[in-house]
């Protein structure tokens, strides 16, 4: 199995830790482009005009100021340093430790900056998105498809994949349909469906969590559907070019 995330916009800040090694994070394949974006983010961020650039606004100017000392800031593991309503569902801290151990080689969290990080990777706050206009040409997860698509795809083979990402996120790699599946999220008000937007977030946490601390690992989507379908109703579409999607239908106080 394998849980695709995607990052918090808002991060914790470590108050100690080492500077960030990137010779020491996983999927050494990518250090050279995660150089490149850092050393691309860091001069973004100097600049006049990193507010367009970063699609930042006055409030966020000390995290944009920040960027420009990155390289001496201090880190921790990856999920202490994400936070917010996904990450706060997915509840690391208070995982069993079997499920941790689990959350080490089955999570991987797609970011703007580092590619794709393991919750083990070492990490300083930092403030890009996928929207922001820093890449060398094109689209941010235009530039990272190419460099994560063939590493992603020998990390990924043979494995089902859960994908938790938000659109943007998930461009920047496709993950193989026949093995994939995508997480919805409907409430149901007076017998009508609305789809879940900000809140989806929540309950992919959750998903997450499920999933990590099940007692047998899933091998396969169906596998999956049966180990979420205590928490909620669930419902299966499958296409064989879109993949899967497993739509969770929550009550309207959900």
């Amino acid at each position: 199995m394998l849980i695709l995330l995607p990052p918090s916009e808002s991060k914790t800040a470590p108050s100690a830790g080492p500077s960030v090694d990137l010779s020491d994070m996983s999927f050494p394949q990518l250090t050279e482009a995660r150089e490149a974006m850092l050393d691309r983010l860091i001069e973004v961020s100097s600049g006049e005009d990193a507010g367009d650039l970063l699609k930042t606004g006055p409030s966020l100017a000390a995290e944009v100021e920040r960027n420009t000392r990155l390289l001496r800031e201090p880190t921790a593991p990856a999920l202490e340093v994400y936070t917010g309503v996904l990450f706060d569902a997915l509840d690391h801290p208070h995982l069993s430790p079997k499920a941790q151990e689990r959350a080490r080689t089955r999570v991987v969290i797609i970011s703007a900056l580092w590619g794709a990080v393991t919750p083990a990777d070492f990490i300083p706050a930092y403030r890009l998105s996928m929207g922001a206009k820093v890449a060398p040409a094109g689209t941010l997860a235009a530039w990272w498809k190419a460099e994560l698509g063939p590493v992603l795809d020998a990390h990924g083979s043979g494995q089902v994949i859960v994908d938790c990402r938000s659109s943007s996120y998930a461009a920047a790699w496709k993950a193989p349909a026949e093995r994939t599946v995508g997480i919805r999220v409907e409430r149901e008000l007076n017998g009508k469906r609305q789809v879940v937007s900000h809140m989806a977030k929540h309950y992919r946490g959750e998903v997450a969590r499920i999933l990590l601390e099940a007692e047998v690992e899933p091998q396969s989507v169906d596998d999956v559907v049966e180990i979420l379908r205590p928490h909620w109703q669930v419902e299966l579409e499958s296409d064989r070019t879109k993949g899967h999607s497993l739509t969770l239908v929550v009550p309207s106080d959900g």
